[in-house]
């Protein structure tokens, strides 16, 4: 399903906010639902489960006795365990003095510490759950390139005269063998040995007899993708759109687009845009961007956010289950993994802090992938859930990570902190929290 159909305008402010609380709501539910399930495999009842903040819209009780409700302020979610004195799980002094030993074991504070643990612990946990879930169900949908190079479906892209067909398996290109895709070296030099024109020989394997026939170039300057909020998306350029020459000089390769954008310094590109037969100008401003090298660490780059493929799309064939969810787990974990390093050498200062996002850049780019249809919007939401797991496994007081860090002294004292240290530290925790969204919010605002 393509949810374009449903922006009014690109980039609507309103839209993005709606795309933005579904995929919140989505994932706090799912975070939130850990605490209550694990909770309640542990013996900890759930007096309230509650989607939102502020005003209760709906609500209704289970027959565990629980209240389960819906209200007004859409930016998150908690769940209120027996005991609990507020949304943040402090206890109610009054209330668990009054209790029973039975009645106590029922609740957050009185649980034994492997049961209050493991609940706490269970809302990032389901929040990667969530993630490798969808990255899998994507990826298997999806399918994954074979062995072989199989041409599929050919993409539209101007003057398109040649005789390459789908389901032709390309042996090679202008004489070069085509190289085993896995190995991104070989790739490479494959894409520099051949020459840069409009049309290629392809060596190819049709109904069982090899062939030459005439093919595009086999990496052409077409837009697959976009980068939300990127300097492409930004002034208006869309998925398919081909760019056939930057400053009046005309290009058929995407390395073309490359080292123009790398080798000019961040300098304005005059660039004429084929979409859907017409032509189009554009003036793209790159961006300077900081990005993650393969061996740790980061390097700036100009960038105009966008993202390129073959000429035609790859047939796919569907991956075994173990393989879906295998690649689903390496995705999750670049994700985290990616995240630390990133914050790390902003603490450090290697990096820009305008890398990190408020709630209006998230919003934002909620809108911008469900401009570019369900899937994009369904692995964002992949991606966005793995983030929030990960915060909340920070050790911050008032944060899942803060709560464990008080279990992890009580395992080792043998006694939990004392409740004016807990309300101290919960104090500057909340100061923390409101102080990185405050941040954020000023990147969201003011950098470029």
């Amino acid at each position: 399903m393509d949810l374009t159909t449903l922006l009014p305008s690109f980039g609507s402010s309103l839209w993005a906010i709606v795309f933005f609380i579904i995929a919140l709501s989505i994932i706090v539910a799912i975070h939130e639902y850990g605490h209550y399930i694990v909770g309640r495999w542990s013996g900890i009842h759930a007096e309230v489960f509650s989607l939102g903040f502020g005003p209760v819209l709906y609500s209704t009780h289970d027959k565990r006795g629980t209240k389960w409700q819906i209200a007004a302020i859409p930016l998150g979610g908690y769940v209120r365990f027996k005991g609990d004195a507020n949304a943040a799980s402090g206890p109610n002094g009054e209330l668990i003095s009054s209790l029973s030993p039975e009645e106590l074991r029922t609740t957050m504070h009185g649980a034994p510490l492997w049961a209050r643990s493991a609940t706490v612990a269970a809302g990032p946990i389901f929040n990667f759950i969530l993630s490798i879930l969808i990255f899998a169900g994507v990826i298997f949908s999806q399918g994954v390139v074979g062995d072989k190079l199989i041409v599929g479906d050919l993409r539209a892209l101007p003057n398109a005269e040649y005789t390459l067909e789908a389901g032709d398996e390309v042996l090679a290109i202008e004489g070069v063998p085509f190289p085993d895709g896995t190995d991104a070296e070989a790739s490479e030099s494959f894409l520099e040995l051949l020459p840069r024109t409009p049309y290629l020989d392809y060596t190819v394997l049709r109904d069982g007899d090899q062939m030459t026939v005439t093919g595009p170039y086999f990496y052409p300057p077409l837009i697959v993708e976009l980068a939300a909020r990127g300097a492409a998306m930004d002034i208006g350029m869309a998925s398919g759109d081909v760019i056939t020459a930057i400053d009046g000089q005309n290009i058929y390769a995407f390395r073309d687009l490359k080292e123009a954008v790398e080798g000019g310094n961040g300098e304005p590109l005059k660039l004429d845009v084929w979409r859907d037969g017409q032509m189009l100008d554009f003036v793209l401003v790159p961006r300077r961007v900081d990005e993650p090298l393969a061996e740790g660490g980061f390097q700036t780059q100009w960038r105009i956010g966008i993202a390129g493929g073959v000429a035609f799309d790859p047939a796919r064939e569907t991956p075994g289950v173990g393989e879906a969810f295998s690649a689903a787990v390496n995705q999750t974990g670049r994700i985290i993994e990616g995240s630390i390093s990133g914050l790390y050498h902003m603490i450090t200062g290697a990096i820009s802090s305008c890398n990190l996002s408020g709630p209006v850049g998230i919003a934002q780019t909620s809108g911008a992938m469900a401009s570019q249809g369900a899937d994009n919007f369904i692995w964002f939401i992949a991606v966005l859930s793995t983030a929030i797991g990960l915060l909340n496994l920070f050790p911050i007081p008032v944060l899942d990570g803060g709560h464990l860090m008080f279990h992890a002294y009580e395992a080792v004292s043998g006694r939990p902190p004392s409740d004016r240290v807990a309300r101290v530290l919960m104090s500057i925790g909340l100061a923390i929290v409101l102080s990185l969204m405050v941040f954020g919010l000023t990147n969201d605002l003011f950098c470029p």
